[in-house]
């Protein structure tokens, strides 16, 4: 973390913003450019502290998240973990289903089953393939997906504290990921970008369409 650091102060390492501006901006840029080709990022934060900020910024953009903890296998067993994955609308629909015939005490049963897996992996249950890179708030307590993200070669952008090992990440900013305030600003420019990109997109897959459209006509008159 030493290129990051701008001075030590009673033992406190200050961070350079001014690097903390450049790698923001670099990975705005790459959010964007993802969205804007119709991927996924997913949002990990399992901290209580910050979990809630990383799931409202996903939610207010479409984003997929994680904010229970990490799933084992998620990238490198992928199609095991898209099993279960693949169970959640399957037993909801079962639930909902009124002529299953199930008992009070199998809906109740199945109805904790299904908040289990909403808890889980309710952000990620659109999750068709894998993602195509992974913003973590603590690089460190996510250090089992950066892990697996680095073993399969998935991009990953994240929040690196001064007790961090920056190496391992694509695109680290360097932050204190126990500023509640530091964080809910950096998390919502990135989910900002994931939703320029995302509208950049759909501009692009309408003017498509419409293009489609005339064509279909002017052949058809």
């Amino acid at each position: 973390m030493k290129r990051f650091i701008f001075t030590q102060q009673s033992g406190i390492h200050v961070i350079d913003l001014e690097k903390t501006e450049s790698s923001l901006k670099a990975a705005t840029e790459f959010v964007k450019e993802i969205a804007e080709r119709g991927g996924n990022v997913i949002f990990l934060a399992t901290k209580k502290q910050t979990a809630q900020i990383v799931k409202v910024q996903a939610q207010r953009v479409g984003a997929m998240y994680l904010t229970h903890r990490w799933l084992g296998g998620l990238l490198t067993n992928f199609d095991s973990v898209k099993k279960t994955i693949e169970k959640l609308p399957k037993l909801e629909e079962k639930l909902a289903d009124k002529d299953s015939g199930l008992t009070k005490k199998e809906q109740l049963l199945l109805k904790r089953d299904i908040d289990k897996l909403v808890r889980f992996i309710g952000g990620i249950r659109d999750l068709q393939k894998l993602p195509d890179a992974l913003f973590i708030v603590d690089s460190r307590k996510e250090d089992n997906a950066v892990r697996e993200a680095n073993k399969i070669g998935v991009p990953v952008i994240a929040l690196v504290d001064t007790n961090a090992d920056p190496t391992k990440i694509d695109i680290p900013i360097p932050a204190n990921d126990d500023a509640i305030k530091s964080v809910s600003l950096l998390v919502s420019t990135i989910a900002n970008a994931y939703e320029e990109g995302r509208g950049m997109a759909e501009k692009k897959a309408s003017k498509e369409a419409e293009k489609t459209k005339e064509e279909v006509t002017a052949v058809t008159a």
